[in-house]
């Protein structure tokens, strides 16, 4: 007996500016049948999150983010939503300049992948950009909105277990991608 996987139906139960929280009515390949609550992007089409190495000397540029639904400051990697007609790569290449004033090279694309599946169906693509560190004598200063609370930070590879440590012990939450980074070092 073969059994159609697949969504039947999703009803929004609330939805923002941002975001929407839908029920989803769904059939797996057992052919078992539920419900399902998850979170949607209203205005996006995906994310973007970029891997920026600051070159020569491979260091990387992170930021610190105060996230309200974190309730702390963060560390990530530089990202942010794929507007409607925008690419991966334009919108990697605009939020590194948001959000750090830097500007780079993309060296590399990975395929879109999901970050939370079993709360949201939203993308992301992993984009590894390399910048001049000859172009940048300092920091430069970002362009965050207003609305935004962004540092720049500048870890060498080799440093980041050791500063993921001491960022997790002053307080500060570690985005996923930045703690498997330090543990895959």
């Amino acid at each position: 007996m073969s059994t159609k996987t697949g969504i039947h139906g999703r009803e929004t139960i609330a939805s923002g500016k941002y975001l929407t929280l839908q029920k989803v009515s769904f059939t797996n390949g057992r052919g078992l049948t539920g419900v399902w609550e998850c979170v949607n992007r209203t205005n996006a089409t995906g994310a973007a999150v970029i891997i920026p190495r600051l070159m020569p000397g491979d260091d990387l540029i992170l930021i610190r983010q105060f996230r309200p639904p974190a309730g702390r400051y963060m560390i990530e990697f530089p990202a942010g939503l794929i507007e409607e007609g925008e690419t991966p790569e334009s919108t990697a290449l605009r939020e590194l300049y948001e959000e750090t004033g830097y500007t780079g090279k993309i060296e590399k694309v990975i395929p879109p992948s999901y970050n939370s599946p079993g709360m949201s169906g939203e993308t992301v693509s992993m984009v590894i950009m390399t910048v001049d560190k000859n172009e940048y004598p300092q920091i430069p200063e970002n362009h965050q909105e207003a609305s935004e609370d962004i540092q720049t930070l500048i870890v060498s590879r080799a440093d980041l277990p050791a500063f993921v440590e001491k960022a997790i012990a002053d307080g500060d939450g570690i985005d996923a991608r930045i703690a498997v980074f330090a543990a895959m070092l």
